[in-house]
């Protein structure tokens, strides 16, 4: 066969369901598909192809899945840090949305973010924000792969004025991109169950199964959201979205820290998914998700790095470091989280927790070629024992060499090739500068 693209010289870390790891390993991509996975021949000459990537003995993976951000809000890096959530949202956050988002700032912002998760290894993103078109079109620009959802809130918001109209434009939005590009998922996101009703929540996810698309959702993120739906409702938070027909296997629950025993076999049951923003949930002190539990109730459970408001980075590299460090100190246990099972959160498992391990989050053949190669020749990746232990422990963003996605080469050699990275600076800094002027 000649392929388009043959990756050789390199250890393929697969993910695929034996973890298997091939010391010196070759991928042949064809047609954006990946066709062959296997040991280099010895001696042997390499598969003919339009181009042949040698990954200098480096690591090659499946892209990263960040299973939750808000890429325009890459605009508000550092602007209202250490702060108690209600705090910096209601006061600093969407006062700025209001002020700030527009169709130029949430279009260059997600430039921004795009070119963010490119240089350090995702190839894939869940995403959620107002004026969503904007965003999809940064993405198709940027190469990379989405699940893009419309936000939808019971107040006004940037694009929807009319709080009446919320569930009619994210359905618009879902119409519009559904079939346009083959690199784009269309969903729906509704902020939280403290700023939508039960009515607007109900026809929102009525919404998004007739269209079969995901349903995205914050939930149970702090303590005092916890505490008052008690109050109100005399249910959790997870248990009041179960009881009006939310939770189902195309749910994607934010966050889910503040969780129950029951909410926990209430998930399962149901086959929602779970995304865990460690290092968010961690700046803002909304707690600790339950992750170890979660994953043994047979849970998907993705890793996502939230906003870069609440962050402010989209390293996934960083967040696997965090997530497995954090939940052995919680538990005095060093075998919680093993690198094995954080670096499943952020390929396979993140993909399944979004609806797409079909097609991505391991390197197995037929599936999408969403690919990157890391540099190891690194002061801080040498010796080398074990790659798995490197990527979630020693590994960093920066570290990425080389991005495919769908069996296009979007970053060459630490180099973005779809985007203008000098205009993308002097829009966004330009948009900063009047954001500071008014804060």
């Amino acid at each position: 066969m000649n392929f388009d693209i043959v990756i050789h010289n390199g250890i393929i870390v697969t993910m695929n369901p034996g973890f298997d790891v091939i010391q010196d390993g070759l991928i042949g991509i064809k047609n954006g598909k990946i066709e062959q996975v296997s040991a280099k021949p010895t001696g042997g000459a390499l598969p003919k192809a339009k181009e042949i990537i040698d990954a200098a003995g480096g690591i090659i993976l499946p892209g990263l899945v960040n299973t939750h951000t808000h890429m325009p809000m890459t605009l508000f890096r550092g602007l209202a840090d250490d702060l108690p959530l209600p705090v910096w949202l209601n006061e600093h956050i969407f006062p700025a949305e209001a002020g700030y988002v527009n169709p130029e700032t949430v279009r260059f912002g997600a430039l921004l973010g795009c070119a963010e998760l490119i240089l350090s290894g995702a190839t894939t993103c869940c995403d959620g924000y107002f004026l969503e078109g904007h965003v999809a079109d940064a993405v198709c620009q940027s190469g990379l792969r989405a699940v893009l959802g419309h936000g939808v809130i019971d107040f006004s918001a940037p694009g929807v004025p009319d709080p009446s109209r919320n569930i009619q434009t994210a359905l618009e939005f879902v119409e519009k991109w559904l079939d346009r590009s083959p690199r784009i998922n269309p969903s729906v996101f509704c902020h939280s169950p403290y700023t939508c009703s039960a009515d607007t929540l109900k026809k929102a996810k009525e919404a998004a199964a007739a269209k079969g698309v995901l349903f995205q959702i914050h939930v149970a993120e702090t303590k005092n959201e916890f505490e008052q739906a008690l109050r109100d409702h005399g249910q959790t938070p997870v248990e009041y979205l179960d009881g009006i027909g939310i939770l189902d296997c195309d749910t994607l629950l934010v966050h889910a820290i503040w969780l129950k025993d029951s909410d926990i076999k209430l998930i399962a049951h149901r086959k929602a998914s779970v995304s865990v923003t460690t290092e968010s949930e961690m700046k803002l002190a909304s707690g600790i998700a339950p992750v170890p539990d979660l994953i043994k109730a047979g849970i998907a459970v993705g890793l996502g790095t939230d906003g870069c408001a609440s962050n402010n980075d989209q390293d996934l590299f960083g967040e696997m470091d965090v997530t497995a460090k954090l939940h052995k100190v919680k538990t005095l246990d060093p075998t919680v989280m093993d690198a094995g099972t954080v670096l499943k959160m952020a390929t396979l498992g993140g993909a399944k927790a979004i609806g797409l391990d079909k097609e991505i989050g391991s390197l197995e053949i037929g599936k999408q070629a969403d690919i990157i190669i890391l540099d190891i020749q690194k002061p801080h990746l040498i010796p080398m024992y074990n790659p798995v232990s490197h990527l979630v422990y020693s590994a960093k963003g920066s570290d990425v060499r080389d991005v495919i996605v769908a069996g296009r080469m979007i970053l060459k050699d630490r180099k973005l090739l779809t985007l203008d990275m000098a205009d993308i600076y002097e829009k966004v800094n330009a948009i900063s500068g009047r954001i500071r002027k008014r804060t």
